[in-house]
């Protein structure tokens, strides 16, 4: 996974400078252009001490090597060069064979791009016709003899689009990048791949190569070499390509039908079919309405003219039996219903024994609420974002928990934008003067320690190899240091950087992807609006002691940052950042933020229970006749208890639930408060009322009397709200999402205990209250008689003036009842909320899925332009991972499954297709291949790749091996060796002579069962193209979900 500086230059160091030959004099080193005549040949010397060898200017003929020459040439370049002369010495061979060996472990997984690349360095150093394709323009003396130092090399056109084509997709599984990043500085082009490949530069080139275009007028005596070259997807299976490095070679994919929405013109069917119903009911509705007043009129027409004809007045007895009918409905209903009935009687006893018995009824409800709450010992508040909203027994929380089980968790990212937005108009984010404070920002962070445990980021880091943290950030392209940068030309070697990121390596020696360092870019990245900079952590189980020291180094990054803010801001930009502590904090920030909210609403919600209950027997004339009734007639302790009784309710609630073990969410500390309080107050204000009627109306009874008739009335309708309150909410725990789930069952045990305390300790208070009004005691003080208010004891202790009515009862009654209950009003209301369901149902198509997460911050936390940030610049999607179960690898058949570079994977095999839908991103979000460690390990095994698998002596591993190693994969180990060797690979590090080493790569990618010779579980690494919403990052999971593929994937 890991290159060396010098990876992408050292494939070609010698590659140009190993060829030998005798000295000749003069400026025109190459006079003659013909087939059989040499241009250069052999080593000269070099420029430097520490210089590559230079070939020497020969114009001589082509010569017949030695037999040992001519079996060291045929081993190398292919049996091709067994009858012809050459232009080349022993010594040349040994020095191709050697950078050849380097650029093999690169390009082997592509034999077309192999071959391709063998035939040009073997045809440029050794072809008997060299003056007809090269020829030498610069040389240097040294000594008696001329080194070159320039030259030409004509290549077709056709060989060298070929050539390119023909490598331009190979992959390099170690870093899942592509080996042109490598072999060619991440060509576009040929054009451009040749370039790199004759570019004089320290480790490249030792002398400069043009390739300029065959031309006859420029080059009359010459000819673009045109061997004839291997397109990737060639018929010949020898040099056919894997569909993972040749898209030519990829089997089309079945069409994904994208599922159609059905619409009526621009509406949903849904919305249509809905419109059409209400229509056709409103209009039936209308109809009946009509009709309906059509038979009136006619009754009343027809009744008119028979009153006419009889002249029959009405009877003074039926108006008195109205008068009696509806005097007698003003306390019971004249039908009677079974359940009803039963609990009207039911309530009433319990209001009886409740006020028979109020101290008994309050300290019984007071000790089992305190028993309850004895499970806030065990209080856990979950704000983990993922144990929030995915169930543990979804598919994907499950994958994720077998994940971090076999592979670990996966890396904590601390990541910061800055960006250039900060002025009326936006420009680019690059400045050398930027460039030069960020860089003094990032070497700050280096040696930043936490104030507690002096954790710094090098002792909490990702290092993939060696003692370098990964720091993906535009300072890497200059290792770091700022002396490194150049005032005047800083722009272009930060595009030659970005063009050819091998040459810029940071310590940590990866190849940087600009597309994770620059954002809002328009042709360049010296336009791009935003600089990106991650920081990768070490992850760790939670609770651990590692996971708390990562933690605390985060948290002091964090508050790093929010000083550096300030100071970009001040410069006029804008630093956005986000650590992998930060969305917990802030959402218990938002908590902590509620919770003076709720206490501020529950005194609110006091004071106006206690005003609104103490109204209807205190009226201002009562008040201004005899101020003192105000003292008796009041209820503010009887509001405070109606609140506490719903405080009661919620801790009760609280303390059951968390001794089960469930956590409390945010939703529930922010929501539940206020639902219960709702729901509880106004039950409260039905007793109360209900009580101060029977007062009116039963003046006789005794308090408990009273008190059961009024429960009795009211009871039944508390029941039949509080149980369908408690089995809505019940009925939610049926949700998998905890979030939803625990809020459920806080809110139905909450809604329910309150229910069930209001109609015991509330009525025994409500008696205890009753009785101090009948004694003329003072509110909130019993122990006072107040000697001078109206006697208690008249009209059921309410005193002078009871049953007055207040402006609002009147409205009610005479303006607002009246209303709502005429018929033409009737239909409207309910043509009216009928629509309203109807717009619900019809709207229900534009509902979008997912939960952004900037709806659950603070609005005003420092995240939101962290994830807008996120949204608009990140250029790259985040990982994904295809994990194979219990698959046993070291069998042929599960091996062809999975592999993609040869010649008998299945067609459908996991690579093949991850590679196919990669190729159609629209449909599947997938933007690079996957890295196989499979093909790689196999790879490795290669004996053509010396420095990579060898034994104790040196020697490659499956060299002579029978059968021998192949692109069949017939070669290839099983069972036990298959296991011997797979540990070997695991431990082998990445080199550059061998950068096939899985230790850097895999080391956390498969688990190996040495006992029982299998794989328990394996992953197959990629990423996901730029989401950019819910929408977005729920088609990419189900995309990623439905990709089929061997075994059990996730």
């Amino acid at each position: 996974m890991v290159m060396q500086c010098t990876r992408g230059w050292a494939i070609t160091v010698g590659l140009f400078s190993i060829l030998a030959g005798s000295a000749l004099a003069g400026p025109d080193v190459t006079s003659k252009h013909e087939k059989g005549r040499c241009a250069i040949r052999g080593h000269c010397g070099k420029q430097g001490f520490f210089g590559s060898d230079l070939p020497c200017p020969d114009n001589g003929l082509a010569q017949t090597p030695d037999d040992d020459v001519r079996k060291k040439l045929v081993a190398i370049c292919g049996a091709q060069w067994a009858d012809t002369d050459v232009c080349c010495a022993e010594e040349q061979l040994d020095a191709l064979k050697t950078n050849l060996d380097r650029a093999t472990p690169i390009i082997n997984a592509c034999p077309a791009c192999k071959e391709n690349f063998y035939n040009m360095f073997c045809t440029f150093t050794c072809s008997p016709d060299q003056s007809t394709f090269i020829n030498v323009t610069q040389t240097q003396p040294k000594g008696d003899k001329f080194l070159v130092t320039e030259l030409d090399n004509l290549v077709s056109d056709k060989y060298a689009s070929t050539f390119y084509d023909s490598c331009k997709d190979v992959k390099f599984g170690a870093t899942n990048g592509k080996a042109m990043d490598f072999i060619g500085g991440g060509a576009n082009n040929y054009t451009q791949f040749l370039k790199f490949l004759g570019d004089k530069k320290f480790l490249g080139s030792p002398f400069q190569i043009n390739f300029p275009r065959p031309d006859k007028d420029r080059f009359p005596d010459m000819q673009g070499m045109d061997k004839h070259a291997y397109p990737c997807d060639t018929d010949d299976e020898k040099y056919r390509c894997a569909c993972l490095d040749c898209g030519g070679a990829c089997t089309e994919l079945p069409e994904v039908q994208e599922e159609k929405q059905c619409h009526v013109g621009l509406l949903p069917c849904l919305s249509f079919a809905v419109i059409i119903i209400y229509s056709f009911f409103l209009g039936l509705l209308c109809t009946a309405v009509a009709a309906h007043v059509a038979y009136q009129n006619h009754s009343r027409h027809k009744n008119e003219r028979m009153r006419l004809l009889q002249d029959m007045d009405p009877s003074d007895d039926e108006d008195e039996g109205d008068i009696v009918h509806n005097v007698g409905m003003l306390d019971r209903p004249t039908k009677h219903y079974f359940i009803n009935t039963w609990c009207d009687r039911i309530f009433s006893r319990l209001g009886y024994v409740c006020a028979r018995f109020p101290t008994m009824t309050i300290v019984t409800s007071v000790l089992l609420v305190a028993l309850m709450s004895l499970g806030w010992m065990r209080f856990e508040v979950e704000t983990d974002p993922v144990n929030l909203w995915v169930s543990p027994d979804s598919a994907a929380a499950q994958e994720k928990a077998f994940f971090d089980e076999k592979f670990g968790p996966f890396f904590r990212a601390e990541q910061a934008f800055l960006v250039n937005d900060t002025s009326e108009r936006s420009g680019p984010v690059l400045s050398y003067e930027t460039l030069d404070w960020w860089f003094g920002v990032e070497s700050q962070i280096q040696r930043l320690k936490s104030s507690g445990s002096g954790v710094t980021l090098d002792q909490v880091c990702f290092k993939p190899i060696g003692d370098a943290c990964v720091v993906q950030s535009v300072s890497g392209y200059f290792q770091g240091d700022f002396a490194n940068v150049s005032p005047h030309s800083w722009q272009d070697d930060l595009l030659e950087c970005v063009g050819n990121p091998t040459q810029c390596l940071p310590t940590f020696q990866q190849p940087l992807d600009s597309h994770l360092l620059f954002g809002g870019v328009n042709e360049t990245v010296l336009d791009a609006k935003a600089l990106v900079v991650t920081w990768v952590v070490q992850n760790h189980p939670k609770g651990t002691p590692e996971e708390q020291r990562a933690m605390d180094f985060e948290n002091e990054l964090k508050n790093y940052l929010q000083f550096v803010s300030e100071d970009a801001r001040k410069r006029g930009l804008r630093l956005s950042f986000n650590t992998e502590v930060s969305l917990e904090q802030e959402l218990n920030k938002s908590t902590n933020t509620d919770a003076k909210i709720v206490v501020i609403s529950y005194i609110i919600m006091f004071l106006y229970a206690s005003l609104a209950l103490g109204s209807t027997t205190l009226t201002v004339r009562s008040i201004l006749r005899n101020p003192m009734n105000a003292l008796v007639q009041s209820k503010f302790m009887l509001g405070i208890v109606g609140i506490l009784i719903v405080l009661m309710s919620v801790s009760a609630s609280v303390g059951l639930f968390s001794a089960a073990g469930i956590k409390v969410t945010l939703i529930i500390a922010e929501v539940i408060p206020f639902l219960v309080l709702a729901v509880g107050v106004d039950n409260i204000f039905l007793i109360v009322h209900e009580f101060e009627r029977i007062n009116i109306s039963h003046p006789e009874g005794s308090i408990p009397e009273r008190v059961s008739r009024a429960l009795g009335r009211m009871g039944p309708s508390i029941l039949l709200s509080a149980l369908t309150e408690t089995t809505a909410f019940a009925l939610g725990c049926a949700v998998g999402m905890p979030a939803v789930r625990n809020f459920a069952a806080y809110a139905a045990g909450a809604v329910f205990i309150n229910a069930i305390l209001q109609v015991t300790m509330f009525i025994a208070v409500l008696s205890l209250n009753q009785q101090r009004v009948e004694t003329n005691r003072a509110d909130c003080f019993p122990c006072i008689r107040v000697s001078r208010a109206d006697p208690g004891f008249l009209n059921g202790g309410m005193g002078y003036g009871a049953g007055e009515e207040g402006a609002l009862q009147r409205f009610i009654r005479k303006t607002y009842a009246p209303a709502i209950l005429g018929k033409k009003t009737r239909v409207g209301i309910i043509a009216l909320f009928f629509g309203i369901f109807t717009a619900g149902l019809a709207l229900f198509p534009s509902v979008e899925i997912g939960l952004d997460q900037r709806i659950a911050i603070p609005s005003d936390s420092y995240l939101i332009p962290y994830f807008n940030d996120l949204y608009d610049y990140l250029d790259v999607g985040p990982p994904v991972y295809f994990v194979t179960k219990e698959l046993n690898v070291t069998e042929r058949k599960p091996q062809k499954e999975l592999c993609g570079r040869f010649s008998t994977c299945d067609r459908d095999s996991l690579a093949n297709i991850i590679e196919a839908e990669r190729k159609r991103p629209e449909v599947s979000h997938l933007a690079a291949s996957a890295a196989n460690w499979l093909d790689d390990y196999f790879l490795w095994l290669n004996p053509e790749n010396e420095k990579c698998c060898v034994d104790d002596k040196g020697t490659p591993c499956f060299q002579g091996r029978q059968p021998p190693w192949n692109m069949t994969l017939s070669g290839m180990p099983e069972g036990e060796e298959f296991i011997h060797y797979l540990q070997r690979w695991i431990e082998a590090p990445t080199t550059e002579e061998c950068p096939l080493g899985g230790k850097a790569a895999y080391s956390d990618a498969l688990v190996i069962d040495s006992k029982h010779l299998t794989i328990p579980a394996s992953h197959f690494r990629t990423s996901h193209t730029p989401l950019r919403s819910q929408k977005d990052f729920i088609s990419a999971y189900t995309a990623a979900c439905n990709g089929p593929g061997p075994g059990d994937l996730g």
